[in-house]
């Protein structure tokens, strides 16, 4: 039977998916990618879980939620990323209850929607001397994945998104000043003397200050997301080649600069502020304000250690 235009409408409009595809939409025009591509991703996945094309809103019971949660754990996925997909579905559903398109209820009071202690990501000093005294000059592409391992270690455990959109400009007076990518946070960090023997390295024409993104503006997302893939795996490769027992990553540097800056006795409040959190759960301590010269000091502390 073919549906009239009205009840297509209504069809559309009852979709929880019209609601993520819509969400999407307006995420990318403001320029929110990442946060775009979770939406993306947990309609995909609902979407292959059902077996379907669509949905519509009276369809999703508490039954079908407990289902999918487990159909994701055996797909092997662990209890944190079970969590993503149920945190997006939660969220979609919760705006459908404010445009009255379900009535109010609570479909995810038997599933796991926290965030679970991760695994140790952090290595020592020792580790971190391995690596840096590998021979890795005939691996290039190695050589370079263990540079912009460090460089964020150097930069308060930068993401590789953030180093990725790093512009000459953003060097000011001896210091490297930009916003995150992910919260909009602008980050002040004193320019230290192994971040220039690193840079030096890759000097460069480009708008760009490190040789990460080589393709015009509208299609850095897509390359970013590639240099990323690839530089785990070589790290993955040279964290063999020390010995190091963990999956070396580029998030690794991120949380062992955390870890290496609590060794010394930084106060929390001072690592957060370091590290650029916001409002964000794995922070337990967050000041909006914070004397960047304390922030100086414990990554000076920290990289005086790997001379």
């Amino acid at each position: 039977m073919t549906l009239s235009c009205t009840n297509l409408k209504r069809k559309r409009r009852n979709s929880p998916f019209a609601l993520i595809m819509g969400q999407i939409v307006r995420l990318e025009q403001k320029g929110k990618s990442r946060t775009s591509e979770t939406y993306l991703s947990t309609y995909r996945s609902f979407m292959r879980f059902l077996k379907r094309d669509d949905i519509l809103m009276y369809e999703i019971d508490q039954n079908m939620i407990e289902d999918y949660e487990l159909w994701l754990q055996k797909d092997g996925l662990a209890p944190n990323s079970t969590s993503f997909y149920m945190r997006i579905l939660h969220t979609i559903l919760n705006k459908a209850v404010r445009q009255s398109l379900i009535p109010s209820c609570d479909f995810f009071q038997n599933v796991y929607t926290g965030i679970a202690t991760t695994t140790k990501r952090a290595i020592g000093i020792d580790s971190l001397k391995r690596i840096k005294t590998l021979d890795l000059r005939l691996f290039p592409q190695l050589d370079f994945a263990r540079d912009m391992f460090f460089l964020s270690l150097y930069f308060r455990g930068m993401s590789f998104v953030d180093m990725a959109n790093l512009q000459h400009k953003n060097l000011q007076n001896g210091h490297l000043v930009y916003c995150r990518q992910k919260t909009g946070q602008r980050l002040d960090i004193k320019w230290e003397r192994q971040m220039s023997d690193i840079l030096d390295k890759y000097s460069t024409d480009a708008k760009y200050l490190l040789p990460i993104l080589k393709t015009p503006d509208g299609e850095s997302r897509k390359y970013y997301k590639n240099m990323s893939k690839q530089v785990n795996r070589w790290l993955k490769k040279i964290g063999t080649m020390a010995g190091i027992q963990i999956p070396l990553t580029m998030y690794v540097a991120r949380h062992t600069w955390a870890s290496l800056a609590k060794q010394k006795n930084i106060p929390l409040n001072v690592i957060s502020d370091g590290l650029g959190h916001d409002s964000e759960k794995t922070t337990l301590i967050y000041l909006s304000t914070l004397d960047t010269s304390a922030v100086d000091d414990a990554n000076s502390k920290i990289l005086a250690d790997l001379l």
